[in-house]
């Protein structure tokens, strides 16, 4: 049975060393905070003094904490007991800063993969748990069958910054997502609408989404633009009404508004009969 140190006892962290625990896995584990350990080692779990005996400890660490500065940190001071040891980054941040943790532990010495967790903690050690895994595939092939105690495991190349590229983009999605939705129950209720009533016309909205996200997807996939459905000049006209809604009600705009310069930007450019997915190339002009 492998042993795990699991780094860092947030929310997830607990979450990590419990569904390893529950496999059967010998876990150690540290936290600049001792009490926060107090759940996973009253399941069995052995406490670490500092990171250095915590990463001697196993033979794969996993990291997560709150991003590449701490995970770094924590690196640093553990010095060369990284030597020969696997580390996990389990730390969502940019795809530069995973590659430069993975230079900071190449550098000690040790093999490094890179991870994103897209699920929350509640799911952790079932199949509904999805990680991300970036980094050599003979390195992730080994160790495999860890990882699926966690949940399903998805190796996405040997470009140590390919998870957390997932991460951040996955992240916009949902992150987008739920702000336009906190945007349009606060212009709802400066018309009267209150959260209950607005929200199951919002799962309707949801509803429609799959089938918008694929055909988008695809036609910049393939560069085609035409024969739209939803043209460029029509979502720049609904864009305009919502602002003008949302500047009446009192509610903040802005987002809105980045979306609307997209919009315009590529009618003046003469692509108004365009579809939507058109306004992904006007983003990167």
């Amino acid at each position: 049975m492998t042993t795990v140190t699991v780094i860092g006892l947030g929310p997830m962290g607990q979450a990590l060393a419990g569904a390893l625990l529950d496999a059967g896995h010998s876990v150690t584990v540290w936290n600049r905070t001792e009490s926060k350990a107090a759940q996973v080692l009253s399941r069995g779990a052995r406490w670490a003094g500092n990171p250095a005996e915590a990463v001697a400890a196993g033979d794969v660490t996993l990291v997560n904490v709150v991003d590449h500065d701490a995970v770094d940190a924590v690196l640093a001071a553990a010095g060369a007991a990284v030597t020969g040891r696997l580390v996990v980054g389990l730390s969502s941040d940019t795809p530069d800063r995973a590659r430069g943790t993975a230079k900071l532990v190449a550098d000690a010495g040790g093999r490094y993969l890179d991870g994103a967790i897209m699920t929350p903690t509640d799911v952790m050690g079932t199949p509904d748990t999805s990680v991300l895994y970036a980094g050599p595939r003979d390195v992730f092939d080994q160790h495999q069958p860890l990882f699926e105690v966690l949940g399903r495991a998805t190796w996405l190349g040997e470009d140590l910054g390919r998870a957390a590229a997932y991460d951040i983009a996955l992240l916009d999605v949902f992150w987008t997502a739920t702000g336009g939705f906190l945007h349009a129950l606060e212009t709802a209720r400066a018309q009267g609408i209150t959260p209950g009533e607005l929200l199951p016309h919002a799962l309707g909205i949801t509803g429609i989404l799959p089938p918008v996200f694929t055909e988008v997807a695809e036609r910049i996939e393939a560069d085609r633009h035409d024969d739209a459905s939803a043209s460029v000049s029509s979502v720049a006209a609904s864009l305009a009404h919502l602002i003008a809604a949302s500047e009446s009600s009192g509610v903040d705009a802005g987002a809105l508004k980045a979306m609307k310069r997209y919009a315009d930007a590529a009618v003046v450019a003469g692509h108004g009969n365009a579809e939507i997915s058109r306004l992904a190339l006007a983003m990167r002009e």
